[in-house]
This record gives C-alpha cells, sequence and structure tokens, in this order.
C-alpha cells in the first residue's frame, strides 16, 4: 500500500469509527481525501453507495444504527430519524425494524427514505440515541400518537418510562410547544391515566382472573402519588403492583418498585406485590388472598 493510500485508509477509519461505518462526501472532503480518491474506492468495493453522497466504508455489515444514519445523512443538516423509525430505534416499538422516516429543515425527495418536513417554528429538540440524530422521546412520542392505538401508545409511552426516564411533564411540556398535532387527545388520555389501558400480558392475564372470580376490577395505569400503580381499588384504598422480570430486573425499577411501596403505605393503601408466576402459572394462593381483601374490607 502506498503512503497516501495509507493516509486515506487511516482518514476514511477515523470518519467511520464514531458513525457506524458510514461517511458523507462532504466529511471526506474536509478531511483531505479528493474525489478522484473517493472515486477510486468506490470502484474497487472500498466505498459502498448508500444514498446520493452518503457511503458505508467497505462494509454491508447488518446494522440498524448504520441503516438509520445513513439515511439522516443522506437528509442534510439538522435532519434527524422520526416517528415510528425512531420509535424503535429508542426501544418504544417492539418487532421488526422500519424503514427510515426522517424529519429534515428543508424539503427533501431521497429514493428509499420517507421525508417530512419540521415545522420551522419548532424542529424540535436535537437528540443522540446510539449515535444517531433522532427526535427526543418526548416529540417521538408525540408523533407516534398520530400512528399507534390506544393501547399501542400506552405501552411506548410505558417503555419511554422504563428505558429514559420520561415522565408525563416532560411530554406535555413539549406538547404545549407543538400546534394541535393529531392524536394529541389520545396521548394525554395515556398520560392523565384516563385511558383504561393494560401494557403486557400479565396485566391482560390478571385481569381475566378477576374477572372469572367475580371480584371488582381496579383502575390501571393511573398515576397515584408521583408514579403510576400497575392496579388500584381507590375505595378500599388496595394498591397492587405486577412485576415481570422483564421490565423490573435494573436497579433503577428496583428503585421506583420500591418508592411506589412507600407512596401506597404513606397515602393509607393496603399493598401487594406479585409475580409473573403468581399470575400466569399457579395463581390460587394470590386469588385467595384477593378475595379475601375485596370482599371483606368495606369501601
Amino acid at each position: 500500500m502506498r503512503p497516501q493510500d495509507r493516509t486515506v485508509a487511516q482518514e476514511l477509519a477515523r470518519i467511520a469509527v464514531t458513525a457506524h461505518g458510514i461517511a458523507t462526501l462532504a466529511e471526506m472532503l474536509a478531511a483531505g481525501i479528493t474525489r478522484a480518491e473517493i472515486k477510486s474506492r468506490v470502484r474497487s468495493g472500498a466505498l459502498i453507495r448508500e444514498y446520493p453522497e452518503v457511503y458505508r466504508v467497505g462494509h454491508r455489515a447488518p446494522s440498524i444504527e448504520a441503516d438509520y444514519l445513513a439515511a439522516v445523512k443522506a437528509c442534510g443538516a439538522g435532519a434527524r430519524l422520526g416517528d415510528d423509525a425512531a420509535g424503535h430505534l429508542l426501544g418504544l416499538l417492539s418487532g421488526l425494524a422500519p424503514p427510515p422516516t426522517v424529519v429534515t429543515l428543508n424539503e427533501r425527495r431521497i429514493a428509499g427514505v420517507r421525508t417530512r418536513r419540521a415545522r420551522r417554528s419548532n424542529p424540535g429538540e436535537p437528540f443522540m440515541w446510539r449515535g444517531v440524530p433522532v427526535t427526543s422521546v418526548a416529540d417521538t412520542l408525540i408523533d407516534l400518537a398520530r400512528l399507534l392505538d390506544l393501547d399501542e401508545l400506552a405501552r411506548a409511552f410505558h417503555q419511554a418510562a422504563i428505558r429514559h426516564g420520561t415522565h408525563p411533564q416532560e411530554v406535555m411540556t413539549a406538547l404545549a410547544r407543538r400546534h394541535r398535532p393529531t392524536g394529541a387527545a389520545k396521548l394525554r388520555a395515556v398520560l392523565d391515566g384516563d385511558a383504561p389501558v393494560t401494557l403486557s400480558v400479565m396485566e391482560r392475564r390478571f385481569l381475566v382472573l378477576l374477572r372469572g372470580e367475580r371480584l371488582a376490577l381496579p383502575t390501571t395505569n393511573k398515576p397515584a402519588g408521583s408514579k403510576r400503580v400497575d392496579c388500584r381499588w381507590p375505595d378500599i384504598r388496595l394498591t397492587v403492583e405486577l412485576d415481570s422480570y422483564r421490565f423490573h430486573n435494573s436497579r433503577y425499577s428496583w428503585e421506583q418498585d420500591r418508592r411506589r411501596e412507600r407512596e401506597a403505605r404513606a397515602r393509607g393503601d393496603d399493598f401487594r406485590r406479585y409475580s409473573y408466576a403468581d399470575v400466569c402459572e399457579a395463581p390460587a394462593l394470590m386469588l385467595a388472598e384477593l378475595r379475601a381483601l375485596l370482599t371483606t374490607r368495606p369501601a
């Protein structure tokens, strides 16, 4: 390898190492790599064109971050990943990764990329996640409100709280900056806890068991104190938390669970905590306890 080739390779590696292997023409020119050198590497396969003036540096290894970052870079300065693609990258949505949707500051048309123009008065707060510019968690939830049904939106907000510590007030503040976004009423119902939604198979199974025993049903996922609680019977001052290992296996979740319990007891509630096994595998003891609590305590 010639000395100048080593220098070009080093500069390409420097650009790509912090960008999931993605480099733009502008970045390469700024690093002193000439157009002739770039064309030579495109011909040899050392650079692989993804979009106009956007390249992968010598690889096509599968990476959703690389796919999304390439689409964002193709849309120019100030662009960021948005909508369901942002929701997927942020961990708010499960399932297969959707195609990239990019929120742009100027009108853009890029083959293979869905784009929409941000409001100039409010492009949203800049946010980086896993090395990709993305709409903030609060703005992403607002955008998802027009795409998801009520239960899906509630689950997305639940994931935002678990993964990013998102508080309802953060979303309400972001919502106040937006001009009548589609789905705002639906999102407010989720944030206020007015929507009777269940967030997991475990919660749905719990309600099925209560109905089967003809026991009073609780309110679900509504604020009580500073936190939302899974299930509460306010008339008899009973709070129940349903703890699956999947969502309660971190120190943060452990601390929040204990805070919910302290707040429940401070407001005068009896408190019970049930696991996945209690609800889905061997519910007899749990149902016996709840039957006693719900049929003997006065309202």
